[in-house]
């Protein structure tokens, strides 16, 4: 790792996460259960995209909150049964305090999967649980390798209208089992199983929940139209492997906002296939908007678009973003091979305390799957906007590298203030194969970003993306 932690940053990281657990815990706009029932969830309300007409808990179903008993049939069951409700006016699944271990299931459509104060879904450790599935079509292999993939713990595939959200219930991916595997080896031809996966759907809402400690990936929405994950606190050790936050992946119209993540690796990652494969299916992640996040990830990026970007990734917006102790602000990752582009991406109102860069942006993302990407195959980066930003304790300001005969374009900074560590990096800024302009930039950047003529103001759009419109309804569990 590039990123070493001393004892004292490790005190600060403990004494931030403190904070942003009362943040998070304090921020969630579903009231609590006014009535305590039989049943365990009386009264209680939440805003969903959509409300159901029926509604059953999965006690049902013969499932024991005893964190000790195995519930993965009965979650399959509850859902099977259901589905044939979903379409006549929709359908939820309770979930009530306890804990409830299960394995892979799959969600349906029209369905809301409310997971209540006090209750933890607990995910299985036990290989068996979880289906092996092949590997994504924009990807050609899973992440951890060249081989398919364990089905996520929470799955859904041609869904329209899928919600899951709760008043802080939490899911807990046990993750240190896989991560110990992972990292003696013991993955070499499959991948770990995410938290939570969507694909090829449509209308999806994930909400007001906790996930705690991940297999890897923590949410990802991939091949999605019309995607709100809202409220949402993500939390894993700072050295936990590819924990990512929050992935959009070749999705359009999405909404992140109001979500706390505390990660091993990007704490969100903007993701669109993977070279030669990413090309083929060509659909790029568009019409993103990420809006009061609050992050720390001492090894990563608060926010990475990338590396995985052959789809391409456009108009993403990004703003009201807190990071602490987060290694880079925003980090852009490509390579020779990957095709596709990044552009029309604008970023306002960041507070960063305690970072190794604020902008990084590398053409040397080499990590590649099977052999037979093509070589000729560049990405483009271009119309990147920076504004109104503040960062204090920063090692060095920027880390800009293009590539040969591919720079990066069309750059711009302004009204961006850094304060520096007490022992930053000698070359404070350091720029290759990039071009652009600075206004109103501290420390005063690279030549290659020049500050020429009056003061200028990067872009940031007026409008907004057609999910930041939506008004979601008060229903009740």
């Amino acid at each position: 790792m590039e990123f070493s932690l001393k004892p004292s940053t490790l005190k600060m990281i403990r004494t931030s996460f403190c904070i942003l657990v009362v943040l998070a815990t304090s921020s969630f706009s579903v009231l609590e259960s006014r009535d305590s029932s039989s049943n365990g969830h009386a009264n209680i309300e939440y805003m969903a995209i959509n409300c159901r007409k029926h509604s059953a808990v999965i006690t049902e179903f013969g499932a024991v909150g005893d964190g000790k008993t195995s519930n993965t049939k009965a979650f399959k069951e509850a859902i099977t049964k259901l589905a044939p409700k979903a379409a006549d006016g929709g359908v939820q699944l309770i979930v009530p305090p306890g804990k409830w271990l299960t394995g892979s299931f799959n969600l349906t459509s029209h369905f809301t999967l409310f997971i209540q104060q006090g209750a933890t879904i607990l995910a299985s450790q036990d290989e068996s649980e979880y289906p092996v599935v092949a590997p994504l079509p924009s990807y050609g292999q899973g992440r951890d390798a060249a081989g398919p993939t364990f089905a996520s713990l929470i799955s859904g595939t041609n869904l329209t209208d899928v919600v899951i959200t709760g008043n802080n219930g939490t899911i807990n991916g046990q993750g240190k089992y896989w991560w110990v595997k992972y990292r003696s080896g013991g993955f070499k031809s499959i991948t770990r199983p995410y938290t939570i996966e969507i694909m090829f759907s449509q209308n999806v809402q994930i909400s007001n929940i906790t996930i705690v400690d991940s297999p890897a990936w923590n949410v990802h929405p991939v091949y999605c139209n019309n995607v709100i994950v809202k409220g949402v606190t993500i939390l894993a050790p700072i050295d936990s492997p590819n924990t990512d936050g929050i992935n959009p992946d070749s999705c359009t119209n999405t909404l992140i906002e109001d979500c706390y993540v505390v990660s091993g690796d990007d704490c969100i990652a903007v993701k669109s296939g993977w070279d030669q494969f990413g090309i083929k299916v060509g659909m790029p992640t568009q019409q993103l908007s990420i809006r009061r996040l609050t992050c720390i990830s001492p090894d990563s990026a608060g926010i990475a678009l990338g590396s995985e970007m052959s789809g391409g990734i456009k108009d993403v917006r990004m703003e009201d973003i807190t990071l602490l102790q987060t290694q880079s602000a925003i980090r852009i990752k490509t390579a020779v091979g990957r095709g596709g582009y990044v552009k029309d991406i604008f970023a306002r109102r960041f507070t960063m305390k305690t970072m190794k860069y604020v902008f990084w942006m590398s053409g040397a993302y080499n990590q590649h799957p099977a052999s037979g990407f093509d070589a000729k195959a560049m990405p483009e980066i271009t119309n990147i906007n920076y504004r109104d930003m503040t960062a204090d304790n920063v090692t060095q300001p920027a880390r800009l590298d293009g590539l040969n005969n591919d720079p990066f374009t069309k750059i711009c900074m302004s009204n961006i203030n850094i304060a520096l560590a007490p022992k930053p990096k000698e070359l404070l800024w350091n720029c290759t194969n990039i071009s652009g302009v600075s206004s109103k930039v501290t420390p005063k950047p690279c030549s290659l970003l020049s500050e020429n003529g009056a003061p200028v103001d990067c872009a940031f759009p007026v409008d907004k993306i057609p999910i930041e419109s939506v008004v979601l309804n008060k229903c009740s569990a």
